[in-house]
């Protein structure tokens, strides 16, 4: 293969050599099983919730109420438990992605996979055998102490090992595999909604797998040089760098995360560190990536589809049917942006969705506000043309914001604040799908077909702020963003101003 090459800002006569080598690839593929465990909990969770024999154990109360024919079409799920059910995973990813971001810096990227996928399997194994509501949510926190600590090494694993001309499709793989999560919840709800009454049971237990998958695949990869680096094993982290980069002049390279991992030696806090002037502008943008990626309403529609068509009148089988349909449009509008993302860039990416999303939202609340009432259900073409929208949203997103929302702020952070500042952007993510997952049904019951208009002004406000505020970082090393990414924009350029009076601070 031929050399990528990349220019060194800090000394413009050296270059990074290496070639995209099968290695890194093997590394990728691997590691990007993580987020096989998150998609597939997002795509199982509307589905098993949706399930006669679930409901009947655990939410008697929803399952009487969603089979009263008078029922409210808005509020037939509406149930607090519920969505405790959904949400809890995403509280407790929260809290542990701190520790996650902790044990990334002392022990490494690769353990805390390997830790994610245990803690993935007892939370798996208490769900499927799961008695009563209790463990049923304990084994839903075990699950998101697993997904925190994926969704915080995995994108940083995948950022480091890269080349930075492949860096974007490489991270995007993370995405991808979430992606295909989705698509393999929604086969295994498909056929087991039928399957009485252990269907839910195997539902949730066939969670497990992808678990085995970055457990087992992680013992056969490599811990990335930056973090062997950083942790002072210079001689392993420049045989490594060797490896994965494909060549043996790799000095510029190394000097350069030697440089770097000496830089964030001396910061003995990183957390405090990031509240200073010159952090703000990276921790500012990943957290807002988080924000606006959960407030397109992507989840709403991810956890809840089955709920969502059976409230426009689709029966049971075929709101399952339609839910599979969007999750392999998803993943294939997924594969849309490992091609594009270092072609065209990420702002172009971002933009383009925007327009896509806000129109979809739009349509589907015209088309719900104005047809469908609390009791009847939208005729055969409308119902359609739901779908369609739907898939219109889907697809925009799929190329755009789900991917980059993780991409952004993996490849943004210099070294020194780059696993804390990682942190809150996981913890921000994890925040706020807490909020809408706990808040959705509730929502959709008193604001019924607003909810759509509520999520299209947030995609303007989105829209807005790649605009003003977030540069692009296409093919810029990582650790060179801020002589190349920084310093040069029009607004956070004074940020970085290292002789700042300690007011402004």
């Amino acid at each position: 293969m031929a050399p990528v090459v990349v220019s060194n800002v800090a000394n413009p006569a050296v270059e990074f050599a290496g070639k995209n080598t099968v290695y890194v690839m093997i590394c990728g593929i691997v590691a990007a099983s993580g987020g096989l465990m998150f998609g597939y909990d997002i795509g199982i969770s509307g589905g098993v919730t949706s399930m006669d024999d679930f409901l009947e154990k655990f939410f008697p109360e929803v399952f009487l109420r969603k089979h009263r024919a008078k029922e409210d079409n808005y509020c037939k799920f509406d149930n607090h438990s519920l969505q405790l059910f959904t949400s809890s995973l995403y509280l407790a990813a929260l809290l542990s992605s701190f520790v996650a971001s902790k044990m990334c810096s002392s022990f490494g990227r690769k353990p805390t996979m390997q830790a994610a996928s245990l803690f993935f399997l007892v939370g798996v194994l208490l769900n499927a055998f799961a008695v009563d509501l209790a463990m049923l949510i304990i084994g839903r926190i075990l699950l998101g102490v697993g997904v925190g600590f994926a969704n915080q090494a995995v994108p940083l694993f995948l950022s480091e090992i890269a080349p930075a001309k492949i860096r974007g499709a490489l991270n995007i793989l993370f995405q991808l595999d979430v992606t295909i999560g989705i698509l393999a919840a929604n086969v295994v709800n498909y056929f087991m909604a039928e399957k009485h009454p252990w269907g839910w049971r195997a539902a949730l237990g066939i969670a497990g797998v992808p678990a085995c998958i970055l457990c087992f695949g992680s013992l056969l990869i490599t811990e990335t040089p930056t973090s062997l680096i950083e942790r002072e094993k210079l001689d392993v982290g420049r045989a490594m760098l060797k490896k994965i980069r494909g060549v043996d002049k790799v000095d510029a390279e190394f000097d350069e995360l030697v440089r770097a991992s000496e830089q964030a030696r001396r910061v003995k806090h990183p957390f405090r560190n990031l509240t200073k002037r010159r952090s703000r502008p990276q921790l500012v943008i990943a957290i807002a990536m988080q924000v606006f990626q959960q407030f397109t309403g992507i989840n709403a529609i991810m956890f809840y589809a089955p709920v969502l068509f059976q409230t426009m009148g689709f029966k049971s089988n075929a709101s399952l049917l339609s839910s599979l349909v969007i999750g392999a449009l998803n993943v294939a509008c997924t594969v849309v942006s490992v091609v594009l993302v270092d072609k065209v860039g990420r702002r172009a990416l971002l933009l383009e969705a925007c327009v896509q999303m806000v129109v979809s939202q739009l349509a589907i609340g015209v088309i719900l506000a104005t047809n469908l009432t609390a009791t009847n259900g939208l005729d055969e073409g409308l119902s359609l043309a739901v779908v369609l929208f739907i898939c219109l949203f889907i697809s925009g997103f799929a190329w755009s914001w789900g991917p980059l929302g993780w991409l952004i702020p993996s490849e943004i952070f210099p070294l020194e604040t780059r696993t804390a500042g990682y942190a809150f952007a996981v913890s921000s993510n994890m925040l706020f799908t807490f909020v809408i997952a706990q808040a959705f049904l509730s929502m959709m019951c008193h604001m019924r077909a607003g909810i759509f208009f509520f999520f299209a002004v947030w995609i303007v406000l989105m829209c807005v702020f790649v605009v003003f505020l977030l540069p692009e970082t296409k093919g810029i090393p990582i650790d060179e963003m801020t002589e190349r990414v920084w310093k040069k924009h029009w607004f956070w350029k004074r940020f970085m101003d290292e002789d700042v009076a300690p007011g402004q601070a």
